[in-house]
């Protein structure tokens, strides 16, 4: 018999969307908690369900397209096909409710009176259902975890200001170090969030803390969350150094501040279709800390010449003279593929990895190894391989509970059995559009027109 998970028990009433919270809730249900994830047909349901809207004709063969759908191919129902959404929505049930009118705002205020752990963003103070201000949540269930995670945190002078990835990425200085040193190249900086991913596991520690605090006073908890303050902690000695020494630090690109480091071009696959359209290129990250790893790495080219110039000959020197370092170390990682190099470089004793693409990934021994990607089938999707959970767990290991949830497809367990909802109650709610799901298959406003409906528009 399988052993029971750590928040097994547990339940979490989930009103999130976009990324951060819906990945706190993710990590919850891959714990064993029970996530109920409230959905609703007359808005968008979650950031991820359509990624935005339904793509135009074309949209997924364009260049640098991540064809969000299986086989890009839309289907009748892409909110339960998106790869976001996929990735994201497993270990996890769906109900769908109106928030919007008062019967559902009454609904959900129901369900969370039988939760544990209520997640909450930016959507639930506009339907009213605010934890941290109105006294009913309290009274109503004062066992209650409530996580309130919007972008700016619940005080100060940009408590009511919209957020989104970018903006805490510019305002926390990330930004600004991060890239390649020269402003002018074509892809100066990237796009990656940095604080969407650094607040699922912090949030997730502190529904914890509540629950551990709940078990010593009987008491529930509000955690006043600002998803902007959890990323900046990543960067504190540049801050410091501001502070202490006024300097202003910029990007280096692919350098150290005070060791040999780089990303060098190793040799290709032979021209393909498919390798020219992927870029066809092999980089290797490779780092030389002391003398040490130094040897190991002259070692592993065969001790050339060049290695035994003075310049070259301790730790501060290679680092004064890295530009020209770069040149013959490049030289050399242009012959080798980049598994090869890093196959030998770590026999060696030298940190190295290729920089691998996705479809590398997928293939990578290590990862493999350690059954990092679980295979799930889902009814509108497909059987894929996703990626899992990021521990291990020796007496209670993480297992997949559900598929992605599909929209609204577990409102009989939740208006029912959860909630205690009468037959009579689901069908009059139901009617007035308060709850559930009228037409798995209709085309709801969020959405947008259906694809073959667009040209008719234009």
């Amino acid at each position: 018999m399988a052993k029971t998970l750590p928040l097994e028990g547990i339940r979490v009433v989930d009103l999130s969307v976009i990324w951060a919270a819906p990945f706190t809730t993710w990590l919850m249900g891959c714990l064993g908690a029970e996530v109920i994830h409230v959905d609703n047909t007359q808005h968008m349901p979650d950031f991820h369900r359509m990624f935005v809207r339904w793509p135009f004709p074309g949209d997924l063969e364009l260049p640098g397209s991540r064809a969000d759908y299986p086989g890009r191919n839309v289907s009748e129902r892409p909110w339960n096909r998106g790869s976001m959404w996929a990735r994201i929505g497993w270990n996890r049930l769906s109900c769908a409710i109106n928030i919007d009118t008062p019967e559902g705002k009454e609904v959900a205020l129901r369900l969370i009176d039988k939760a544990d752990i209520f997640m909450a963003v930016f959507p639930i103070a506009r339907a009213g259902i605010d934890y941290c201000t109105d006294p009913l949540m309290m009274e109503r269930n004062p066992r209650l975890i409530c996580i309130n995670m919007p972008s700016w945190g619940r005080s100060g002078p940009y408590m009511n200001y919209v957020g989104w990835g970018a903006l805490h990425e510019a305002i926390g200085g990330h930004d600004w170090m991060r890239g390649y040193p020269d402003d002018e190249h074509p892809a100066h900086n990237v796009f990656r969030f940095h604080m969407d991913s650094t607040t699922g596991p912090t949030a997730l520690f502190g529904a914890i803390m509540g629950l551990i605090r709940r078990e010593k006073t009987g008491k529930g908890m509000w955690v006043d969350y600002a998803q902007m303050e959890s990323m900046f902690h990543h960067f504190g000695e540049i801050y410091m150094d501001a502070a202490w020494n006024g300097r202003d630090t910029r990007t280096i690109g692919n350098r150290h501040p005070t060791v040999v480091q780089g990303c060098y071009l190793c040799r290709g696959p032979e021209p393909t279709d498919e390798t020219a359209r992927c870029g066809g290129e092999r980089w290797i990250n490779i780092t030389i800390n002391n003398d040490e790893e130094w040897k190991g790495f002259c070692d592993a080219m065969g001790n050339p010449e060049w290695t035994k110039d003075e310049k070259f000959s301790d730790v501060l020197s290679r680092y004064k003279n890295h530009d020209e370092l770069d040149e013959h170390i490049s030289g050399w990682t242009r012959l080798h593929d980049n598994f090869e190099i890093f196959y030998m470089l770590q026999q060696n004793g030298v940190p190295a990895g290729p920089v691998q693409d996705w479809r590398d990934t997928y293939m990578d021994p290590q990862l493999n190894a350690r059954g990092f990607f679980q295979t799930i089938t889902q009814a509108d999707i497909g059987t894929f391989r996703y990626p899992g959970w990021p521990w291990k767990l020796s007496e209670t290991p993480c297992r997949v509970l559900n598929p992605p949830c599909m929209l609204g497809e577990h409102d009989d367990y939740v208006f029912r059995e959860v909630i205690g909802m009468s037959e009579d109650e689901v069908a009059e709610l139901t009617g007035k559009g308060a709850i559930g799901v009228l037409d798995k298959n209709a085309p709801y406003p969020w959405a947008g027109p259906m694809p073959e409906n667009i040209a008719d528009e234009k």
